[in-house]
C-alpha cells in the first residue's frame, strides 16, 4: 500500500503531513456512547462486527488518514489467563494479581489464531471496509506487567518496581511471556491486514532511564524486532527522559508526548527515525484561535521535515467536541500542503 501515512512512517517524500489521533474512537464520541449504552466494552472489542463499526467511524466523520483498531491492551492477557475486569470510572482490574512466580503458573503464551481469533476477525473486517490503513496495536510488556503485579491502574507502580528489582528471575519469565506473546499478537494482525503496528508503553514514564535500560528495553526491542514488514510505532506517556533509550528499542517512529517539543526530540534521537505527536490532547478544549496556534505550533517545531505523523501527545479526552477534531485535521492539511 504506497499510502501517505506510510510513506511518513518511512520517512519518505509526503505531499502533506498525515493525521491520526490515539483513542480517536471512544468515549467522546455520541454514537460510541449510545452503543455502549447496549454493550459492555470487552463485548465491543469481542465482537468483531462491533470493534470493525467502531474503528471506522472516526475516519469518515474526521477524515484522518490511518484507522486504529478498536480494543484494550488487556484482551489478550486474558485471553492468556489473566481475570480480567474493566471498571467504569477506574479502568482494567486484575484479581488476583500476579505477584510471584507460582502466579506466573496462571497464564499461558498467547496463541492468537486460538485465543484471540475475534480480534484478527475484526482486522479483517476493517481492511474489507476503509480504504485507508488499519494500525494495529498492542500494549508493551512493563505497561501490561504493572497491570498485572499492581492488579490495576497505579499512582506509584510500587509493587511492579519492587517485584523487578528483587526478583529479577521472576521479572525475566514475565516479561519474556508478554514479549513473545505480543510479538505473536502483532504478527497476526499484520497477517489480517493491519498496515502498521503501535506498540504503547503507557506507564513506562514512571522508570529512570538505567531501570528502562537494563529491565524493559530488551523486551520491547524483542517485540519490535519480532514484527517485519509494516511500519512499527513506539509510544509512551511522560517519556522525554527516555527518547533516546526507546529509539535504541528499534522502531521506526517514536511517539513523543506533549511535554517535549518535536523540534528538541530530533535532536535528541536523530533524524534517521520518524516521529509521531505531539498536541497537548486538552488543547482541543481551547478556543478555536487557541486551538490553532497550538497546531501551528506543533507544525512549526516539527519544521517541515521528512518522518512527521501528526498526532495528539495522548488520547483524546472523553469531554473532547468532535467537530474540533476535524478542525485540526484541516489545519494540518491548510498548513502542510494539503486541501482542509
Amino acid at each position: 500500500m504506497d499510502d501517505l501515512f506510510l510513506r511518513a512512517c518511512r520517512r519518505a517524500p509526503v505531499e502533506r503531513t498525515p493525521v491520526w489521533f490515539m483513542r480517536q474512537a471512544g468515549r467522546y464520541q455520541p454514537e460510541y456512547r449510545a452503543l455502549r449504552e447496549r454493550h459492555g466494552i470487552l463485548e465491543i472489542c469481542r465482537t468483531p462486527e462491533l470493534a470493525a463499526q467502531v474503528t471506522a467511524l472516526p475516519v469518515a466523520q474526521l477524515g484522518v488518514d490511518a484507522a486504529i483498531l478498536f480494543s484494550d491492551i488487556m484482551v489478550p492477557v486474558a485471553a492468556m489467563g489473566a481475570s480480567l475486569e474493566i471498571v467504569e470510572g477506574r479502568g482494567p482490574v486484575i484479581d488476583p494479581p500476579v505477584r510471584s512466580a507460582d502466579d506466573l503458573g496462571r497464564l499461558h503464551a498467547l496463541e492468537p489464531d486460538g485465543d484471540v481469533p475475534f480480534v484478527m476477525d475484526a482486522v479483517r473486517h476493517v481492511v474489507e471496509q476503509l480504504g485507508h490503513p488499519l494500525i494495529g496495536f498492542a500494549g508493551a510488556p512493563f505497561t501490561l506487567a504493572s497491570y498485572l503485579v499492581e492488579g490495576g491502574p497505579s499512582r506509584d507502580y510500587a509493587r511492579t518496581k519492587a517485584l523487578m528489582w528483587s526478583d529479577p528471575g521472576t521479572w525475566d519469565r514475565l516479561m519474556s511471556l508478554l514479549a513473545d506473546s505480543m510479538a505473536a499478537y502483532l504478527r497476526a494482525q499484520v497477517a489480517a491486514g493491519a498496515a502498521a503496528v503501535q506498540l504503547f508503553d503507557s506507564w513506562v514514564g514512571a522508570l529512570s532511564e538505567d531501570d528502562y535500560r537494563r529491565c524493559v528495553l530488551p523486551y520491547s526491542a524483542r517485540i519490535l524486532a519480532g514484527v517485519e514488514g509494516v511500519p512499527r510505532i513506539h509510544f509512551g506517556v511522560g517519556t522525554g527522559h527516555l527518547l533516546e533509550a526507546m529509539r535504541d528499542a528499534g522502531a521506526d517512529v517514536v511517539g513523543v508526548d506533549w511535554r517535549t517539543p518535536l523540534d528538541r526530540a530530533w535532536k535528541r534521537v536523530g533524524e534517521d527515525v520518524a516521529l509521531q505527536g505531539n498536541l497537548d490532547p486538552a488543547a482541543v478544549l481551547a478556543s478555536p484561535e487557541a486551538l490553532g496556534r497550538a497546531v501551528v505550533g506543533v507544525l512549526d517545531a516539527a519544521g517541515g521535515r521528512a518522518g512527521h505523523v501528526f498526532n495528539l501527545g495522548h488520547g483524546v479526552l472523553p469531554s473532547t467536541d468532535p467537530a474540533a477534531l476535524r478542525s485540526v485535521v484541516d489545519l494540518v492539511r491548510e498548513h502542510t500542503g494539503g486541501s482542509p
